[in-house]
């Protein structure tokens, strides 16, 4: 299955003016772009959240270990 066609590009052009009519077409592209928009700027804040997390754990496990360190050494 691979790209469409130039003439079935066309048809479903067609079809989108014919559904939502020509004034509406910049619109639903609008809020599309503004969708997408939102979806990848979720997508970094999650993945930035996701990093910190991740460093709070190796932050928390290099001081248990320097903990059990200086317990060890007190012995």
């Amino acid at each position: 299955m691979g790209m469409p066609s130039m003439p079935e590009l066309l048809v479903v052009l067609a079809i989108v003016v014919l559904l939502f009519g020509a004034k509406k077409i910049p619109d639903l592209a609008q809020g599309m772009g503004k969708g997408i928009k939102n979806f990848k700027k979720a997508m970094r804040e999650e993945e930035a959240e996701e990093a910190k997390i991740e460093e709070e754990k190796k932050t928390a496990e290099k001081t248990a270990e320097q903990t059990n360190v200086e317990d060890h050494t007190k012995a």
